[in-house]
C-alpha cells in the first residue's frame, strides 16, 4: 500500500506465518528453503506468488514464511486458506526428506554450529546484519513468529492504531508463547523466543529499545523519536548504509510506513493456523476496543511509559498466562474490574470485548487456549518433568502431525 492507497485502520489485515525446515527423520533443522523455492517456481528465486499468498526467504535457510500477498478483510477465510499452503510446501519438501516443524524456535538447535544463512537475493543485507550482530544465536536464527500487520490511513489513525497496540503488547506472550525449550533444555520462560529477541542487537540498543516502543503522536514524531537515533546509531557500523531502512526497527510493534501499516512481531507461531489466527482475531478485538476508547481515551493511554509496560512483557514472556499484572493504571486502561490480576484473567475480559459472532468463530481454540494455557504451558505439560531428547523429539513430532493435520495440540 502507498500514501493515497492506505487502508483505514482494521480494515484489512496482513498475517505472515514463519516455519522452521526439519528433517522427516530427525527432526534437526534442514537448511534447504533456497531448494524448497526453486523447486516450486522453477528458478532460483526469494519470493514464490501463488495467487493470494506468497512464500519468501528469511534470513536463514531453515525458515520459511507464508503471507497472504494483499490485505484482507476478514481472518475468518484465512486459517483454511494458509493450511492450503502448508499443505502444499509439506508436499514438495517429503521426497527431500524433510517436513514444517510449528513452534516459536527449534527445541535442540545449536546456533553456533546449524545456522546456515540466506546466500541469494538480498544477500548483502544478511552479510552486513551478521557482521555487526553476529546471527549464530538464538535471538537470530532461531525465531519464528506469526506477524499481524493492521493498517492506517493518516496521523490521527496512525497515533490512535500505535497507542492501542503499544497497550496490547506486553501480554500478547500470555496467550502466544509457545518457545519453553531451547539447547534441548527447558528454558524456564514460556516465551524464550521473546527473551533471547528483545537482546538480540545490543549492540546497538536503538534498533530495538525495550521491545515496546515510545509513544509518539505523528509519522514525524516517530520519524524523530524513533528512527532517526536508530539510523545515526547504525551510520559508523554500515557506512554503506545497507541497513539504513526503517525494516531495521526490531521493536515488537515496528511503523511500515511503506505500506501505511504497523506490524506486530511478539506472537510465537502456533501448532496449525487455526490456532495462529484464533490469536490473531482475539489480538485485533483487543487492540480494537482500546483504539475505540471503549474504557480510557487515547491521551491516558499515550501517559504509561515504556518501563511499565517492558516489565509487565517481561512477566509475561517468563510465566505467560500466570504472570501477575500488579499495575492498577495498566488495568485500568482495559476496563478490568481490579487492581490485580493474572495475566489470562485480563485476557479472559478481553475476550469480552469480542464481537459475539467472532467468539462463536474462534470459540473452540480460543477456550483451548485461555483453559489449558498456551501452547508453550501444553508443551511442557506433555514433555514432563524428565527432558530426553528423545522425549522432545516425540513431543515436536507430535507438533508437526498437528501442522499437517491442521489441528490444535491439547497436550
Amino acid at each position: 500500500m502507498n500514501e493515497t492507497a492506505a487502508l483505514h485502520a482494521f480494515a484489512g489485515y496482513g498475517i505472515e506465518l514463519e516455519y522452521m525446515i526439519v528433517d522427516r527423520q530427525t527432526l534437526s533443522v534442514y537448511p534447504i528453503a533456497d531448494e524448497l523455492l526453486r523447486r516450486a517456481a522453477g528458478t532460483q528465486t526469494a519470493e514464490v506468488a501463488r495467487g493470494e499468498f506468497d512464500w519468501t526467504n528469511e534470513l536463514v535457510l531453515h525458515l520459511v514464511e507464508i503471507k497472504n500477498h494483499r490485505p484482507v478483510s476478514g481472518l475468518e477465510p484465512l486459517p483454511a486458506a494458509f493450511q492450503n499452503e502448508v499443505d502444499a510446501i509439506n508436499r514438495l519438501l517429503d521426497p527431500m526428506g524433510a517436513r514444517l516443524m510449528p513452534g516459536a524456535m527449534h527445541p535442540w538447535m545449536d546456533p553456533r554450529t546449524e545456522t546456515r544463512l540466506w546466500p541469494h537475493q538480498h544477500a548483502a543485507i544478511y552479510l552486513a546484519y551478521d557482521r555487526i550482530f553476529d546471527c549464530r544465536q538464538h535471538g537470530q536464527a532461531n525465531l519464528q513468529s506469526m506477524q499481524l500487520n493492521l493498517p492506517f490511513a493518516g496521523d490521527a489513525e496512525f497515533a490512535a492504531l500505535h497507542a492501542a497496540i503499544r497497550l496490547v503488547l506486553p501480554i500478547i506472550p500470555a496467550i502466544a508463547a509457545s518457545s519453553p525449550f531451547a539447547d534441548g533444555e527447558d528454558t524456564g520462560f514460556l516465551d524464550f523466543r521473546m527473551e533471547a529477541y528483545r537482546a538480540n542487537s545490543l549492540k546497538v540498543p536503538s534498533i530495538i529499545g525495550q521491545v515496546i516502543p515510545e509513544t509518539v503522536a505523528s509519522r514525524a514524531g516517530y520519524e524523530t523519536a524513533i528512527l532517526a537515533p536508530m539510523y545515526r546509531d547504525i551510520a559508523p557500523l554500515d557506512p554503506a548504509g545497507v541497513l539504513c531502512h526503517e525494516w531495521l526497527n526490531t521493536r515488537g510493534a515496528a511503523a511500515r510506513f511503506d505500506r501505511c501499516a504497523i506490524e506486530i512481531r511478539v506472537i510465537d507461531v502456533q501448532e496449525c493456523p487455526l490456532a495462529d489466527l484464533a490469536v490473531a482475531a482475539l489480538i485485533v478485538a483487543a487492540v480494537r476496543a482500546v483504539y475505540d476508547a471503549r474504557w480510557a481515551p487515547l491521551s491516558e493511554q499515550q501517559e504509561i511509559g515504556v518501563e511499565a509496560l517492558a516489565r509487565i512483557m517481561r512477566a509475561c514472556n517468563r510465566e505467560a498466562e500466570r504472570a501477575p499484572i500488579e499495575h492498577d493504571a495498566y488495568l485500568r486502561l482495559f476496563g478490568f474490574p481490579g487492581r490485580r490480576c493474572e495475566a489470562r484473567e485480563l485476557w479472559s475480559h478481553l475476550a469480552e470485548s469480542m464481537p459475539s459472532g467472532q467468539r462463536e468463530r474462534w470459540h473452540a481454540p480460543l477456550q483451548a487456549i485461555l483453559r489449558q494455557g498456551p501452547l508453550a504451558r501444553r508443551i511442557l505439560k506433555a514433555v514432563g518433568q524428565e527432558v530426553a531428547k528423545d522425549r522432545l523429539r516425540e513431543v515436536y513430532g507430535a507438533l508437526c502431525d498437528c501442522l499437517e493435520q491442521g489441528r490444535m495440540f491439547l497436550g
